[in-house]
């Protein structure tokens, strides 16, 4: 067996040790790979990354609530994007064992806490052991406890697009499109765009950033153009209650924007996304088109381009 068959060999024996939980034996491999080739970018990407987890886990075990420990593990999970982010390459079947490894880890904690309990009713919980499923890969599972979350947490627009996602993912795009566009409704900046897993939304997202959106407006014109290239297609009727809301806060940002232009960036996409969302209402109950062209008009006002991708 030459070098390179054996390091393949026990990059694969490492990862499987992650996908169960043994970070510890994964990097006793991973040192033994490193001994036949220290140069081997893929030894040396895993390596780098179960150290870093390592060193975490090492706080974990001083915190004693379950929960806690969860949320650790999750906050971390956060916190390692920016360490991949400085590592610079990937190697996407070290990052799947790695995640499974540490949404493992967190479900365990979570777990935990649901007991015996099937009609758990903390929607918190509900949602961090739906995203924990997610990320170790149980979709049917996730999909039930994510659907429970996000009907307890009905107006969150974390619940709403980690379901959205998960519908995605098990091949149910009309409702993950229409779950989606409530999210980015709701509240573009509670999405977590790198918890996505999804192509529908993954691919959305790719486009806005090539476009040359960053981090927070990046969040604020998905759902703008996710209308635009017709990603954001299935919509529903607004109740009485809701245009109502809707009309306020279109009115609440027109006066932000006017008061705090310094916030342009953020609030101009969000407010033409809330004219869509107006003018949709309209097209659907058949209102005067002079409503509509007064909200084109203001569109077009705010950002003559979006104007006219918006009506060709």
């Amino acid at each position: 067996m030459d070098a390179e068959t054996s390091i393949q060999g026990l990059l694969q024996k490492a990862y499987d040790y992650l996908k169960a939980s043994d970070a510890p034996s994964a990097l006793t491999v991973l040192e033994e790979a490193l001994r036949i080739d220290f140069e081997d970018p893929e030894v040396v990407y895993a390596l780098k990354c179960v150290n870093w987890w390592m060193e975490r886990s090492k706080r974990l075990n001083d915190i004693r609530d379950s929960y806690d420990r969860g949320e650790f593990v999750l906050s971390q999970w956060k916190a390692f994007y920016g360490f991949l982010d400085r590592i610079g390459s990937a190697y996407d079947r070290c990052l799947y064992a790695i995640r499974r490894y540490a949404f493992s880890t967190a479900l365990v904690c979570f777990q935990s806490m649901l007991g015996d309990n099937s009609e758990h009713n903390d929607p918190e919980l509900l949602l961090r052991v739906g995203r924990c499923y997610k990320g170790v890969g149980n979709y049917e599972l996730a999909l039930k406890y994510l659907e429970e979350a996000a009907r307890l947490k009905r107006d969150d627009a974390e619940a709403l697009s980690e379901l959205a996602d998960i519908y995605a993912l098990v091949d149910e795009p009309r409702a993950a499109k229409a779950l989606f566009r409530e999210a980015f409704f709701v509240g573009p900046q509670k999405v977590d765009l790198r918890s996505m897993e999804s192509e529908l939304i993954l691919l959305l997202r790719n486009r806005v950033m090539d476009l040359g959106y960053k981090s927070p407006e990046l969040e604020e014109w998905i759902p703008v153009y996710g209308v635009l290239f017709g990603v954001f297609n299935v919509k529903r009727e607004l109740r009485a209650i809701e245009l109502g809301k809707l009309k306020q806060s279109i009115f609440s940002l027109e006066n932000e924007l006017r008061e705090r232009s310094a916030e342009s960036a953020v609030l101009i996409p969000r407010l033409i996304n809330r004219y869509f969302w107006l003018i949709d209402h309209y097209l659907n109950v058949g209102e005067d088109t002079s409503r509509v062209d007064e909200t084109l008009l203001k569109i077009k006002v705010l950002d003559p381009v979006i104007y006219e991708r918006y009506i060709n």
